[in-house]
């Protein structure tokens, strides 16, 4: 799979770095991995640069100089894969709570049948473990709020599990992403659908990070309340 790329934003994700780097290695040998640090106080890019030295030219980073949030961190990194042309484009978590013995699956679903696969934590039912009932309750309400307003039919629009042929992130206009947080995330899938790119949802277990603090606030859960309005009229 050396025309696949696994993008993995981080911002103070030294304690789980290493194993999310390990683990997509095993489970997908011959795929590159860019991280995308923003400047990581807890020196994430120091680790990471020590395990470039033994990654056979497989491992790369991509430093910004400050934290601007979630979306502008990806859209940083689909311009890097773009520049060296890898087909097949995902983003990860760096907490582990996405687990990258789906990945092999996941492709399969991009060569054969679909623009864009979903690594969906609702797509059967709710599968979520070590979360609260009530982030549980106020994720699956934001995404049923976002199949509302939208049309679009995504159980897990907010996913951050996800995976792009190369097209559909060259014919997205990178510069005008407009979010940061959820929201991004719901922009991204909502722009690829109403430009007729096929999204396909693969099930996934969504496991709550045992390491490191979350970067969810209210902001973020704000942010994508008020983006799925303007996406949807404006």
């Amino acid at each position: 799979m050396e025309n696949t790329l696994v993008i993995i934003p981080t911002f103070n994700e030294a304690e789980n770095i290493s194993q999310i780097i390990f683990s997509v290695n095993k489970s997908m040998a011959k795929c590159h991995i860019l991280v995308v640090d923003d400047n990581s106080p807890d020196n994430t890019s120091s680790i990471v640069k020590k395990l470039i030295k033994d990654s056979e030219k497989k491992l790369f980073i991509l430093q910004r100089q400050k934290k601007t949030g979630l979306g502008a961190a990806y859209v940083d990194g689909f311009k890097w894969a773009l520049d060296k042309k890898y087909d097949f484009i995902f983003e990860m978590d760096a907490d582990l709570s996405h687990d990258p013995v789906c990945l092999p699956k996941m492709i399969d679903l991009l060569k054969k049948n679909t623009d864009v696969v979903v690594g969906s934590r609702y797509k059967e039912g709710i599968n979520v473990v070590n979360w609260p009932l009530g982030r549980i309750l106020l994720s699956y309400c934001a995404s049923l709020y976002v199949r509302l307003i939208t049309g679009m039919p995504i159980k897990d629009p907010t996913a951050g599990y996800v995976g792009y042929k190369k097209i559909v992130l060259e014919n997205i206009e990178l510069d005008k992403i407009k979010f940061l947080g959820y929201a991004f995330q719901i922009e991204m899938k909502y722009k690829s659908w109403i430009m007729g790119y096929k999204l396909t949802e693969y099930p996934i277990i969504f496991k709550n990070r045992l390491k490191g603090k979350s970067k969810m606030d209210q902001s973020i859960f704000w942010e994508a309340i008020v983006g799925v309005i303007k996406l949807r009229f404006y």
